[in-house]
């Protein structure tokens, strides 16, 4: 004789032959609450958001940073090739010179004192690496 279907709400196990309606985890009664499953879809988005918004605002650092050293080293090697006739002191302020020949040099005069054509100022800190002095500025 085949099988009788169970109703829906009536809890068999057809591999035990058994009725384990208080062996699950779950409520089984037709009373009990809707289980439903949470929507993490807002949150995903949320969470998504914030991580694209961390790791731009990070890559802009990572950037600035990258786009400064880079001009300091531009700098430097710009005053590294350049022609000047003494030792730099650490802290000074020395500035830059180009000639008509595009040639350049380092000077102790300012640009206010000489009429050549300047580049910037420029000082040298303790570990020997030189920074652009802004205009109206000196250290």
């Amino acid at each position: 004789m085949p099988d009788k279907k169970k109703p829906d709400n009536v809890v068999f196990n057809i591999d035990d032959q058994k009725y384990d309606a208080s062996l699950k985890s779950y409520a089984t009664n037709v009373g009990a609450p809707v289980i439903t499953t949470t929507d993490t879809l807002a949150w995903k988005n949320r969470s998504i958001n914030k991580v694209n918004h961390k790791v731009q605002t990070k890559y802009l650092e990572l950037k600035a940073e990258y786009e400064k050293l880079m001009q300091e080293f531009e700098y430097n090697q710009l005053i590294f090739n350049a022609k000047f006739s003494f030792e730099p002191v650490i802290g000074e302020t020395y500035h830059l010179y180009k000639r008509e020949n595009d040639e350049t040099f380092l000077s102790l005069i300012a640009p206010d004192q000489c009429n050549f054509t300047a580049l910037g100022s420029f000082y040298l800190n303790t570990e020997q690496i030189w920074q652009k002095v802004d205009e109206g500025t000196s250290k």
